[in-house]
């Protein structure tokens, strides 16, 4: 049986480590959403000021020569007006994402950029060239959503709550209203945010 100490119940720990414990995974996360941010902007220089031509490495639709653009496609933004509607929702929704486990936001944004990616491949129309961070921002949302009901967490459930009426004015965005605009990728942005909320449920530890 192990010893958890005086004044301790068995396998917890102090509260006052909890809280530091919290404090530095909040860091990480922030720091980790603005060195992400700060790459797409640093993107976004070299392919504007150096005439690089990074937007041709997006998702091309229904072409085998597109599919990788998938996972190039998050990160590349067709101009600076395109990048910075992006970046506070990315920042914010993404730090949220993040907050509860590098690890498990590491997979949640591979989840959601591989569907968000593969709608806009299937559904998009032939050819069309996609790029763009908005399938993370609505899958982000997604994520954080319906992460607290699938956790069974009452925290992460208030927080959800609160991000989905702060928020949810963005799901207009899944409808095809705005030409131009990649509602494929909104869509199933979300979708694919659920589902990493799904598949990266906390399950009950065994007894």
């Amino acid at each position: 049986m192990s010893d958890s100490g005086p004044g301790l119940p068995p396998a917890g720990r102090p509260k006052g480590g909890r809280v530091l414990g919290f404090v530095s995974e909040a860091l990480g996360s922030a720091v980790l959403m603005i060195a992400l941010v700060s790459a797409m902007w640093l993107i976004e220089f070299l392919d504007y000021f150096g005439g690089m031509g990074l937007d041709h490495y997006g998702i091309v639709s229904h072409e085998v020569d597109g599919l990788p653009g998938i996972l190039l496609a998050p990160f590349l933004h067709a101009g600076f007006d395109h990048l910075m509607a992006n970046t506070l929702p990315l920042l914010i929704l993404g730090f949220l994402a993040a907050v509860r486990g590098i690890g498990r936001f590491l997979a949640a944004s591979l989840v959601i950029i591989g569907v968000s990616g593969l709608g806009v491949w299937f559904v998009n129309a032939p050819h069309t060239l996609t790029v763009g961070a908005s399938g993370l921002v609505f899958g982000y949302f997604g994520y954080v959503v319906a992460r607290g009901f699938f956790d069974r967490r009452a925290l992460d459930i208030v927080l959800g709550v609160l991000v989905a009426v702060l928020y949810y004015s963005i799901l207009w965005g899944v409808l095809p209203t705005q030409p131009g605009i990649s509602w494929q990728g909104h869509l199933f942005g979300l979708v694919g945010g659920v589902l990493a909320a799904w598949l990266l449920r906390r399950r009950p530890a065994a007894l």
